[in-house]
């Protein structure tokens, strides 16, 4: 069992040993110098998780160090001499197979390092047996810690130092991670970064406010995204940005008469281009983050003849990621950004000329989604097994417009009725994406081979990247008749009566 303390303001380590000693017979293991930094994902996918992720250096020890969050628990330590920046680059060991379901393609970044004097205390019974170990971390702006670890066998033992410690030292036991502390010196805090939209809007508030509020959040990603996705430090910062300006784009010709027309067109145009020049890299992401799903899908005799693939679309991608940093340093971008934070940051006008801007919000989104869920209904509905294949890309760009509304004004309605129509939504999302994917996976991967082919290429490798082809064909099948059965149960009487019941009686 660990247990920590905190220590009063005033107590020194130097004074806890002295005062301690003359309660108990102690043993100083050790005295030095110490570095600790904290490491975890953009998105904060280990604190999530219960973890910290700690490399710690001295003079006699450099070391990672999982723990668990809710006891502080050691689960797991290795000798490294630099933190890998994928949990994939790791030794085969605890920590690797802890790491990889969690982090999966996310990156681990210093979070916060700390310096502080580590002591290694002992207290020893009459017998020379240590009873209880003590780890002091002795802090300059922080207040000075003690991790208490209990011995087996001792446990009277550990309950009579405890009392020493709270009621005569005046420690006070706390669960609060060290981090916690350290990140508040950086005016930070755990999870100060998501993706996901957290607005909540009064229903009563004008249209153009309550459309700025959107609008800066969906800023403030893609800011937050904008430095990681330049250094490519891993691939779901370019996801993230590019998601946050999809969104962007789908607000602005999805709620038009919000703000004036040339404003409207003119970021329309900007998010259109800035969605346009980060698309080629994000292909390349993917296909590289789903190489192993495709190698393994492949029967194992010809499994490694479809390595070359990776190395091709490697190159590929780092030549598609330095035309983009480029991009994303240009004036192109920087200035209409800078133009985007400036409008958005303005006060409404008191008497708006546009039709919608003096709408409430929860006129237009009742209006907006009850709209585009009966194109969605219409298209589905069109389409047969006969339809071509644009009917159905057609189709999932409308159930993403239709997505996006109801992300935005989620708070709008009540919370497990918007649960439910977004899990279906994205069930029926799901299948149409998956067809698209293999589609267009199909398609690129025809055109890489051939790229492939004008060098030296194998014959073996041909044969590799046709079976996966072949594959990729046979998905795209499979998704396509799944249509079927997803929209029906999209399109079931319940569905319908729910979006008619939240959006319909006051459009």
């Amino acid at each position: 069992m660990c247990l920590q303390f905190e220590f009063p303001v005033s107590l020194t380590a130097e004074k806890f040993i002295a005062k301690l000693g003359k309660q108990v017979e102690t043993q100083l293991i050790s005295r030095q110098y110490s570095l600790k930094t904290y490491y975890d994902s953009f998105d904060w996918r280990l604190y999530a998780n219960g973890l910290t992720c700690e490399f710690n250096r001295s003079k006699t020890t450099i070391a990672l160090t999982l723990r668990s969050l809710e006891n502080n628990l050691v689960i797991a330590v290795t000798d490294v001499h630099e933190v890998p920046v994928f949990s994939t680059q790791f030794p085969p060991g605890t920590i690797r197979s802890t790491l990889e379901p969690i982090l999966e393609m996310r990156a681990l970044l210093s979070v916060c390092t700390l310096d502080y004097e580590a002591y290694r205390l002992n207290i020893i019974n009459k017998d020379k047996k240590t009873v209880v170990r003590l780890f002091i971390e002795e802090h300059e702006l922080l207040n000075n810690r003690l991790t208490l670890q209990t011995i087996k066998g001792y446990d009277k033992t550990a309950e009579h130092i405890i009392e020493i410690l709270t009621d005569q030292l005046g420690l006070s036991l706390t669960d609060q991670p060290v981090l916690l502390a350290a990140l508040a010196l950086q005016g930070r805090q755990p999870n100060d970064y998501s993706s996901k939209l957290l607005i909540h809007l009064d229903p009563i508030m004008r249209a153009d406010i309550a459309c700025k509020i959107i609008y800066k959040q969906l800023l403030n990603v893609i800011k937050a995204n904008e430095q990681g996705t330049i250094n490519d430090t891993d691939s779901e910062f370019l996801h993230d940005f590019r998601v946050a300006v999809r969104k962007t784009r789908s607000g602005l010709s999805q709620l038009k008469g919000v703000f004036p027309d040339p404003i409207n067109a003119y970021y329309a145009d900007f998010f259109s281009w800035l969605g346009q020049i980060t698309g080629p890299t994000r292909d390349l992401d993917v296909y590289l983050l789903n190489f192993e799903s495709y190698k393994s899908s492949l029967p194992i005799s010809i499994r490694e003849d479809i390595n070359p693939l990776y190395d091709f679309l490697l190159d590929k991608q780092r030549k598609r990621q330095r035309e983009l940093a480029k991009h994303l340093k240009s004036r192109k971008y920087l200035t209409p950004l800078a133009e985007w934070t400036h409008y958005l940051e303005q006060r409404v006008q008191n008497k708006p000329i546009e039709p919608n801007a003096g709408l409430s919000i929860k006129q237009l989104a009742d209006s907006r989604i009850w709209k585009v869920y009966k194109r969605v209904v219409r298209e589905g509905d069109a389409i047969t097994e006969l339809s071509e294949s644009e009917k159905l890309h057609d189709l999932r760009k409308s159930c993403k417009k239709l997505r996006y509304l109801i992300e935005f004004f989620q708070s709008l309605y009540p919370d497990n009725q918007i649960r439910h129509l977004l899990r279906s939504l994205k069930e029926l999302q799901e299948v149409l994406g998956d067809f698209q994917d293999y589609q267009v996976q199909e398609h690129n991967l025809k055109e890489f081979s051939e790229e492939m082919l004008a060098g030296k290429l194998h014959a073996s490798t041909v044969l590799a990247m046709g079976v996966l082809i072949q594959n990729l064909d046979t998905r795209r099948y499979k998704a396509r008749s799944d249509f079927n059965s997803r929209f029906s149960a999209f399109r079931q009487a319940e569905n319908q009566a729910a979006y008619k019941s939240l959006f319909a009686a006051k459009s």
